[in-house]
């Protein structure tokens, strides 16, 4: 039985560990307007632009998360040495997210996601970015880069937050995996395709549910714990990984370890936008699980987190204060 209490002292606790987030950083370029007319040049609005806004994007968006509810965390990635790249590291460094390891390349550009946004409305986007994987000389600064921060700071847990836009190789995935089981450091991951099965062995492997049935080749219409259990297992065929813990969408997660199996429904929602809801997702439950090595608190709370982040346009972090109200509310007495 959870009380108010004991949440309020597990939220005191965020500040005591510190996390590490490697992956493709991005900003997040908004710009705001109102559509008034069609453009006589081709059938296209006319979107009058007022307001300009850059975010914390991508992998950067994780580490914005754990900033956000206390936690001191760590960026590793390459970036470019480009203007994009100088306001995506005063952002962070606002943030008080640290970028002492953060790496920079000429020969690569900053992932840029540029949305213009009508009404709450899309209206288009625009992506400047390079999908290039990194070189061997990169590759070996990253991993150096990582291998300083474990021996000097005794991090509790490390985040891979893959993209597909280079940064996460094979290997820097085995490298980086292998130093931190050496070292006793959670690993959690939020993968995309491509690297899906090279995540061998890490603690927490996070897909959502269309990545997973993708990767494996499985046509499933019913979700259930019966067909979830069986992703879990030929999951963990592959990668020999200790949690399966599955977003599923509007129905909410599912995780699975060697001794629990369960669905944890979400909760209702005025949903606006999903956008960095997986980001704040892997954030949350990598936190606590590394506080409390606890799986269904860790796919509890993170589930609540998730939802809350969806009822705001764009990517926004999770508020420490409001995820706090909604675990003493909703879980209590679980």
């Amino acid at each position: 039985m959870t009380t108010p209490t004991d949440y309020k002292e597990l939220f005191k606790s965020f500040s005591s560990v510190k996390i590490g987030v490697i992956g493709d950083l991005m900003l997040d370029t908004y710009w705001w307007g109102n559509v008034e007319r069609i453009s006589p040049e081709a059938p296209v609005p006319v979107v009058t632009v007022d307001r300009k806004e850059f975010r914390i994007g991508g992998a950067g968006n994780v580490a914005l998360n754990l900033a956000s509810l206390g936690t001191p965390v760590s960026v590793f990635s390459v970036i470019g040495k480009d203007d994009d790249g100088q306001i995506l590291t005063h952002l962070l460094n606002e943030k008080k997210i640290d970028t002492d390891y953060l790496l920079t390349s000429e020969n690569r550009i900053t992932t840029n996601k540029m949305r213009v946004i009508s009404r709450n409305q899309q209206m288009m986007r625009l992506d400047s970015e390079t999908v290039l994987a990194l070189n061997s000389e990169q590759e070996q600064k990253l991993i150096a880069s990582v291998e300083r921060f474990i021996h000097d700071e005794s991090p509790a847990a490390i985040i891979f937050e893959d993209y597909n836009k280079g940064v996460l190789t094979e290997t820097i995935i085995r490298d980086i995996i292998t130093l931190c089981k050496k070292n006793s450091v959670v690993t959690a991951v939020d993968p995309k395709r491509k690297h899906f099965f090279e995540y061998r062995e890490v603690d927490i492997f996070k897909p959502n549910l269309k990545e997973a049935r993708e990767a494996l080749n499985l046509l499933i219409d019913e979700v259930n714990q019966r067909t979830l259990a069986m992703i879990h297992q030929k999951l963990k065929a592959e990668l020999n990984h200790r949690i399966s813990f599955i977003t599923l969408s509007e129905k909410g997660v599912f995780y699975e370890d060697d001794l629990t199996a369960h669905m944890v429904p979400s909760h209702i929602r005025n949903v606006a936008d999903v956008s960095g809801a997986g980001d704040t997702v892997i954030a949350v439950a990598t936190l606590i699980y590394a506080l409390t090595r606890d799986t269904r608190m860790m796919a509890e709370i993170a589930n609540l987190a998730g939802g809350l982040v969806c009822e705001s346009v764009g990517t926004v972090a999770i508020e420490k204060s409001r995820l706090l109200r909604e675990c003493q509310r909703r879980l209590t007495e679980k």
